[in-house]
Parts: C-alpha cells; structure tokens; sequence
C-alpha cells in the first residue's frame, strides 16, 4: 500500500501559482527547476502533480511490462 500524507494547504495566487509547502518539499524532494507534468479530474474537481522524472520512470516500467506481455503472447 502506499504511504499517502496531507501536507497541508495553499492558496492559489492571482497569477495561479501555489506555494508547495516546505514540508512536502523536503520529503519530496522538491528543487528549484524541477518540472512537473499536472494530472487532473474537471469532473472530480481535482488535480495531482507528478515529477517529470517519476514520470518518466513509469512509463519504461510501463513499457518493459507490455514488451514482456507480447512475449508471453507470442510464446502462446
């Protein structure tokens, strides 16, 4: 199960901006000129945030996951 955790609130500034909170920045590891890819719901109201670097982790996962199931379907 993952390990989920409220940091907190911010609010959104004229421009849109939002300050992450310094605690979610430590444990997150969050830098200056990090990228972020947002992910969001209009239905559900919601938006998520995921670093480009996970992001990009994921996706070879995803990839190694399928080119094994095209093995596993080729072998059948």
């Amino acid at each position: 199960m993952h390990h989920k955790k409220l940091y907190g609130t911010a609010t959104i500034g004229t421009k849109g901006q939002v300050v992450i909170p310094v605690e979610a920045r430590e444990e997150l590891n969050i830098q200056t000129g990090d990228k972020f890819y947002f992910i969001g719901s209009p239905k559900a109201g919601m938006l998520g945030m995921i670093k480009e670097d996970r992001l990009e982790e994921l996706i070879d996962k995803m990839n190694i996951g399928l080119e094994n199931l095209r093995k596993l379907k080729k072998e059948k």
